[in-house]
C-alpha cells in the first residue's frame, strides 16, 4: 500500500490495483479525522480468489486493515461498514468471521444482497469508514 499526501491536506491510499486508476478511485482516503476505505473483495495478492465464503470474507477484511494501518488506524477505528454479498442465505458464513474480528468496537453496519459484483468468484465485498482523532 502506498500513502500519497495530497496538497489538499488529504491522504489517500493506493493499493497497486490496476482498477484504481482504471476506474479513477484509490483504496483509502483521509480528510481530516474521517477515513473511507473503498470496497474491498475478498482477494488474495496473487489475483486469486479463495474458495470459501468465509475465507473471501477473511480476505477482504485483511485489505481493509491494510488500508487502516497505511493511515495509522485500525478496525477500532471504524465508524461503519458496507457488506455485500451474492449470497445472503449464506449470511453465517460472513457472521462467522466480522463477528469474532469487531466484537471489541462493533461498528454499525449492513449486509446486502447483491446480484453480482466485479467478478464472477467474488462472493463479498466489504466497504469502511472510520474516524481518527
Amino acid at each position: 500500500m502506498q500513502r500519497i499526501e495530497m496538497a489538499n491536506g488529504r491522504v489517500r491510499v493506493d493499493s497497486g490495483s490496476p482498477w484504481e486508476p482504471r476506474m479513477g478511485y484509490s483504496r483509502a482516503m483521509k480528510s481530516g479525522p474521517q477515513i473511507t476505505v473503498a470496497g474491498c473483495v475478498g482477494i488474495e495478492k496473487d489475483g486469486s480468489y479463495p474458495d470459501t465464503l468465509g475465507a473471501q470474507t477473511r480476505c477482504a477484511l485483511r485489505r481493509i486493515e491494510e488500508a487502516l494501518a497505511t493511515l495509522e488506524a485500525g478496525l477500532e477505528h471504524v465508524t461503519r461498514m458496507r457488506i455485500y454479498t451474492t449470497c445472503i442465505d449464506r449470511w453465517e458464513e460472513i457472521a462467522d468471521v466480522m463477528g469474532p474480528a469487531l466484537e471489541a468496537f462493533r461498528p454499525p453496519n449492513a449486509l446486502v444482497e447483491v446480484s453480482k459484483l466485479v467478478d464472477d468468484e467474488a462472493l463479498v465485498e466489504i466497504e469502511a469508514d472510520a474516524w481518527l482523532d
